[in-house]
């Protein structure tokens, strides 16, 4: 063990009892790998690679500063690494965002289209039913209306039928007249006939 090697051990030491609680405290925050906890993190291990860095200036250890150095690039790296592991979560978020949002309007737009359905469902039954109506009120006017031509012409035959029959006997009645006044006119020939034909006998006998 050389000489530099026993305050490089101690200042390591140091450094490592003096972070322990910080990095205690940094598990009790929310996040695995991002978030609050990995921001706090970052920021224990600059620190403690500034100190070391520091430390590595003071007691002029190039071991010190070369350590320190090699976390601060892996810091660098972390932080890189941290940066696109935020930025892939930010995007993943985004695009369940997205997907929820697209989901939610899919379900809205599924929604109205039902509704729409139903209100055309409900319109046709309407419009169904109004057909339906006009057409029993329709045929209940043609059987009122066929109703009243049938009691219409039914009076008009109970009217017709006394005055059809008194012409029927009125007809009746002339054409009996005329027979019995074409007997009478026979008769009355053959009178006159007859009452010649005793005066032309009579006439021969006288």
């Amino acid at each position: 063990m050389t000489i530099r090697t026993v305050p490089r051990t101690a200042i390591k030491t140091s450094l490592r009892l003096a972070r322990t609680p910080l990095d205690a405290a940094s598990l009790l925050l929310p996040g695995n790998g991002s978030g609050a906890r990995s921001a706090a993190r970052l920021t224990i291990d600059r620190l403690d690679a500034a100190a070391l860095r520091l430390a590595g200036q003071v007691t002029m250890d190039p071991a010190l500063i070369e350590d320190a150095h090699k976390r601060q690039e892996a810091l660098e790296e972390r932080k890189k690494a941290a940066g696109l592991r935020g930025e892939a979560e930010q995007r993943e978020a985004e695009g369940a965002s997205r997907l929820e949002e697209q989901r939610e309007q899919a379900e809205r737009q599924r929604a109205r289209a039902e509704k729409r359905t139903q209100e055309r469902r409900q319109q046709a039954t309407r419009e169904r039913k109004q057909r339906e109506q006009r057409a029993a009120e329709a045929e209940r006017r043609r059987k009122e209306a066929s109703q009243r031509v049938e009691a219409e012409r039914a009076q008009q035959i109970a009217e017709q039928e006394p005055k059809q029959r008194l012409e029927v006997l009125e007809a009746k009645a002339e054409a009996q007249g005329e027979r019995e006044e074409a007997l009478t006119e026979q008769d009355e020939a053959r009178r006159l006939a007859a009452a010649a034909s005793r005066a032309k006998e009579d006439r021969k006998e006288d």
